[in-house]
């Protein structure tokens, strides 16, 4: 049973099971982040998930902590604009949303695919459940909307 709990920064039980959320927003070049990057950065090196999203992708960028693995932003050239020590480049994947290992992150328009690949990392539903989600969530047909209510019984 998966269980989510909210914490203060310094609650956050830092193991490979933690997952933190990072949301996108214009504020986080604002040093007032900067402890919430330094838990991310922790966490990856334990193996924990971070799922950063828009602006929270270039957060991670300005801690090189996109450097060396495959992400995703807000398009190519969004992250060297904004951050000029971004050395992630050849990593970077033109796609909504990537994940890389406990790493998940996401452009402005990937938001439905980010949490898909959220709910898929923590094992919320069954692979079933959730492509009937996704393609519901995706589309609102109420076709998909009964698949989804007919997979949840199974």
């Amino acid at each position: 049973m998966l269980s989510i709990y909210l914490y203060a920064l310094d609650e956050i039980a830092m193991d490979d099971k933690s997952v933190l959320l990072l949301p996108g927003a214009t504020a986080w070049s604002e040093q007032k982040h900067g402890a919430a990057v330094q838990k991310a950065a922790e966490l990856l090196s334990l193996g924990g998930t971070v799922c950063a999203i828009c602006g929270a992708t270039l957060a991670l960028a300005h801690a090189g902590l996109l450097d060396k693995r495959p992400h995703t932003s807000n398009g190519a050239g969004f992250l060297e604009m904004f951050c000029p020590t971004y050395k992630g480049k050849d990593f970077y994947v033109d796609l909504p949303a990537v994940v890389d290992g406990n790493l998940i992150t996401a452009s402005a328009t990937g938001s439905l695919m980010w949490a898909k690949l959220i709910i898929e990392k923590l094992g919320v539903f069954k692979p079933q459940t959730l492509e009937a989600w996704f393609a519901y969530f995706s589309a609102g047909k109420a076709e998909d909307f009964f698949a989804l209510m007919q997979s949840l019984r199974q």
